[in-house]
């Protein structure tokens, strides 16, 4: 993002934690602009004079190896307020001289009492009786201090859960400030962000859409673009901004991949072509990824191939109007953090998103990203500022490949029908029953298992539906949602009753982590 922000942004340098762009989203719901980097992003950077302060994350590994992911040393020299979280508060022990090690038998997982032992700038209104509730997930311990720092708290299991060295305002906590388990977690970036670090609160994303636009038409000028629209939250975002940026040098396209949920896709072409009056053009492609798609089983290789596919249809589009360079899509934030590596090499990525790890190396078409730098919530705000109706901007998340990320194992078109008429019950009932905006994401997967069954007193061999349903704040932790036992009664029957090719359903109740909201 360009603008005011830029001279006042904080850091988070990943080393793999889960939980790593929720750090960056608190940062920006307290009104300071964020950046998510890894170490390789961070050791280019020339110019710190935006930057007000680093936070390290949490990660899985561990500095008692030989070899551990690491920031240079330089970063310490800087003067630049730095707090650690979990691994990186390791990471600052092990760096400026003191000792961590592995302790099996005193790790701390979940919700961990803390108590104080000295006061600090940076637990201010933290502690309550001298005392509060924190969320850990470590097995290694600080056993020594660095020169120059102090106990500021400490567990039962961990002496040094909290510790500083307030002369080079360097901070480092155990536990997670930033998930809603730990209770006051929030006191404590806000006092890192404005007491320690000095930042100005100024990230509004009510602000960033005047700068969003000015962005677009700088780089785009007078030439065309295409828009991969598919009816989501965001890809509807990024075609109303581009259409107040540029005009009727948009082309939106709708590709029909026969992936999309029932009845999904005519709906979302109406809204846009009527009440918005855009210029949409329909492409029935559905064969093709059929085609494509058959025998593939690797969730990864489906994203791939969706995603050069992809590509294919839109530069094939482009050659048929002039002046087209660029192609827009909804990518946001999340996105490109977990298609790619922490370290910054080619391994250790979480997935590959359709529409970043899964872009074919070479394209004709430049990428138009509009919501790169923003997180889903943001996004929700930004479309219902430039009038994206509620239908639209309160939907559920969608992955981007759609149904064959929700059909484990091959795909078949009768797998796809199977699923859509299941996936429509159960959102439908979800929606009568006044669930729906309770709920982060819900959705049916159909498992690659059939099992026996008995209907008409005939034996059945067919397959199991799982349904998911989750509760979030940002998609980063999530917990299942706890339905009743008659609603969900209620819709096993009607899928089971109403869908040829299902005689089982399941209820997924497992939360994010240790699981992820989507199957695959």
């Amino acid at each position: 993002m360009n603008g005011e922000n830029n001279k006042n942004k904080i850091l988070v340098i990943d080393f793999g934690s889960q939980v790593t762009k929720l750090i960056a989203r608190r940062v920006r719901e307290l009104g300071v602009y964020s950046e998510v980097l890894n170490i390789k992003e961070l050791n280019k950077i020339k110019n710190f004079k935006s930057v007000k302060g680093i936070i390290l994350s949490g990660g899985p590994a561990t500095v008692t190896k030989k070899k551990f992911p690491n920031i240079s040393y330089n970063i310490f020299l800087k003067s630049i307020p730095i707090l650690g979280i979990c691994y990186g508060l390791q990471l600052i022990a092990k760096n400026l001289g003191g000792k961590v090690k592995t302790k099996s038998k005193r790790r701390e997982f979940g919700r961990v009492e803390i108590k104080r032992i000295n006061n600090s700038i940076l637990t201010k209104n933290f502690f309550v009786k001298n005392k509060n509730i924190v969320w850990m997930s470590h097995q290694d311990s600080v056993q020594s201090l660095p020169k120059g720092f102090k106990r500021i708290a400490s567990t039962n299991a961990s002496p040094l859960t909290i510790i500083e060295n307030p002369k080079k305002k360097i901070y480092g906590i155990q536990f997670h400030p930033e998930v809603t388990h730990t209770k006051n977690g929030n006191i404590i970036l806000k006092n890192f962000i404005f007491t320690i670090c000095n930042a100005k609160k100024n990230w509004k994303m009510g602000n960033e859409k005047k700068n969003i636009i000015s962005d677009i038409k700088k780089k785009v000028g007078n030439n065309k673009v295409i828009c991969a629209l598919s009816g989501g939250v965001d890809s509807s975002v990024v075609a109303l901004l581009i259409h107040r940026a540029i005009k009727n040098n948009l082309k939106c396209i709708m590709v029909d991949t026969g992936l999309m949920r029932k009845n999904e896709f005519k709906y979302n072409y109406n809204i846009f072509k009527k009440k918005y009056n855009l210029n949409v053009k329909l492409i029935n492609a559905s064969k093709l990824f059929y085609k494509k798609l058959k025998n593939i089983s690797d969730p990864e290789k489906k994203r791939k191939i969706i995603g050069s596919l992809f590509i294919k249809i839109f530069e094939k589009e482009s050659r048929k109007t002039k002046n087209v360079k660029f192609l827009a899509q909804g990518t946001l934030y999340p996105d490109i953090i977990e298609s790619r590596s922490v370290t910054g090499s080619k391994s250790s990525k979480i997935k590959s998103h359709h529409n970043v790890g899964g872009l074919p190396k070479k394209m004709k078409l430049k990428l138009v990203e509009p919501l790169k730098e923003l997180f889903k919530d943001e996004v929700r705000k930004l479309g219902s500022s430039i009038g994206l109706t509620k239908a639209v901007s309160s939907k559920h998340p969608f992955p981007g490949p759609g149904l064959a990320i929700r059909i484990l194992g091959k795909i078949t078109e009768e797998k796809i029908r199977i699923l859509q008429e299941a996936d429509f019950i159960f959102i439908n009932e979800l929606v009568k029953n006044n669930l729906y905006d309770n709920i982060w994401q819900a959705y049916a997967a159909l498992l690659p298992i059939k099992t026996v069954g008995v209907m008409g007193d005939s034996r059945t061999y067919e397959y199991t539906c799982l349904l998911r349903a989750v509760t979030s704040e940002d998609g980063m932790t999530a917990d299942y949602y706890n339905f009743s036992a008659d609603f969900l009664d209620k819709i096993s029957n009607k899928i089971i009753n109403g869908v040829n090719g299902i005689n089982r359903v399941v209820y997924d109740i497992t939360s994010k982590p240790p699981s992820t909201i989507e199957l695959e």
